[in-house]
């Protein structure tokens, strides 16, 4: 069900079928779609956002996921504010996108709220409503970059290029029930938002407050069939004893290089499940999925004729044109995203071997040692296969002679924690498969294991050099 048959998010919702089977479940409220359907969550103020570029702040996901199905097609612009932002950086993004007007589920700043005019509360109680939403404005959604530095870009998506890569299921098949450990406002939590909305589903969200292992059992009660997450989500969820409160239908990983090991590791425990790893970023839209079992991808998909999307390498960066790609940067003076000839540089560096090309690491994420460049991911998939491994973050120390050295901290499996006295042995086998399958100068000089490692907000592990 292509999503602009429909005109808009709300529309699409309105037009479906079995809408009172169909929830949005947030952790501490649920919404029937059939309910919001005839009512509002915007206590009968949606016409007052009509025209408008409207900040979606709110702290809660549900609240979130209501002001976007209701204001699609209403609001000139829905900016997406994930609450992890730092608050020193909203009043640029409320400058740049030229907000004027706010959707917030908790009490707003008086400074915000004299900036941007009109503030508007959103709450799981569904008011009835008999107003009829005439007219449709082509809404510009606006997405925030994910870096950890600096101002954020705002990314310029419409719904057509949200939804470009969703298919509705068929007649025959069930209607799923999606969850996800993303946030919503962050693009990988969007497309699941979006696939449980066009694709027939209901959608279990995920709240910063609650634990990985509580998610899980929440998932799992309402009887979860597809689920996505990064694979540093996933390695989470695995080490939790509730890993198995979830029987899914369908697993995917995107967000992160997904490597032999995880793939390989959600193959074993959820065998019921078909496991498909996705290339997606902001700008470019999603890629491809791959769901063979196998990490990286084939490089036949360069090669399709008549795809939806085509792809190229080029200096070792996968490029990507489709009628995915967002429009364009807001704010800045060139504002363009895509070269010349419509292909997004991913910054995403790829090899190929043999018939498939493997991802090694980002552009900007290389390691420098005596002159020599060393990509971490591609040092961490090493280690990763180690069976005693669940994760790892390689990253440099400074070094007096070479400026730096390559070291790892590594999280074992309970059954290989340090305390057990296993410490030096599990140590010298991971150098051994460093050295069997990396160049030496690639090889972690040192290794120490820790109990966890730091994930951001957006699914990715935190990487800081020493």
């Amino acid at each position: 069900m292509p999503q602009n048959d429909r005109g808009s998010l709300w529309n699409a919702v309105r037009a479906a079928e079995h809408l009172s089977d169909r929830f949005l479940w947030g952790a501490h409220a649920s919404i029937s779609l059939g309910d919001l359907a005839r009512g509002t969550s915007l206590g009968g103020r949606v016409e007052e956002l009509r025209g408008r570029s409207v900040l979606v702040a709110t702290g809660d996901q549900l609240t979130a996921a209501l002001a976007l199905v209701e204001l699609d097609g209403i609001a000139r612009r829905l900016v997406l504010c994930p609450p992890d932002v730092p608050s020193e950086h909203v009043p640029f993004v409320i400058a740049t996108a030229a907000v004027d007007a706010l959707v917030c589920d908790r009490a707003t700043p008086e400074a915000t709220a004299r900036s941007v005019g009109s503030v508007v509360a959103c709450s799981p109680r569904i008011v009835a409503t008999d107003s009829e939403r005439s007219g449709r404005l082509e809404t510009e959604w606006i997405l925030l970059t994910s870096g950890t530095t600096g101002l954020p870009k705002l990314v310029v998506h419409t719904l057509a290029s949200l939804a470009g890569a969703i298919k509705g299921r068929g007649p025959q098949a069930s209607a799923p029930v999606w969850s996800t450990f993303y946030d919503i406002r962050r693009y990988g939590g969007l497309q699941i938002l979006l696939r449980a909305l066009l694709g027939g589903g209901s959608l279990v969200l995920s709240s910063a407050q609650e634990s990985t292992g509580d998610f899980l059992i929440r998932a799992g009660a309402h009887g979860v069939s597809h689920i996505s997450g990064t694979p540093s989500h996933w390695r989470r969820a695995l080490m939790s004893p509730s890993a198995h409160s979830i029987a899914p239908h369908y697993v995917r990983l995107s967000g992160e290089i997904a490597d032999q090991a995880i793939v390989d590791r959600l193959l074993t425990s959820y065998p019921e499940a078909r496991t498909a790893h996705a290339f997606a970023s902001t700008e470019a839209g999603v890629a491809f999925e791959v769901g063979d079992g196998l990490a990286g991808f084939p490089a036949s998909l360069l090669v399709q004729r008549d795809a939806d999307v085509e792809m190229k390498v080029e200096d070792g960066s996968l490029r990507i044109r489709s009628a995915r790609t967002a429009t364009r940067y807001l704010g800045s003076q060139d504002g363009t995203i895509a070269d010349r000839d419509g292909f997004v540089d991913t910054g995403d560096m790829v090899e190929l071997r043999g018939d498939r090309y493997h991802f090694v690491g980002r552009r900007g994420g290389i390691i420098n040692v005596g002159g020599l460049k060393i990509h971490p991911e591609e040092v961490e998939a090493v280690i990763n296969c180690h069976p005693n491994v669940r994760m790892s973050l390689v990253r440099t120390r400074k070094n007096p002679i070479t400026g730096a050295l390559v070291v790892a901290d590594v999280v074992l499996k309970a059954e290989a924690d340090p305390a057990n006295g296993r410490a030096a042995e599990v140590e010298s086998e991971i150098l051994q498969l460093c050295r069997e399958a990396l160049p030496r100068h690639k090889v972690p000089a040192a290794i120490s294991f820790v109990p966890t490692l730091a994930v951001a907000p957006t699914g990715k592990v935190i990487r800081r050099n020493a």
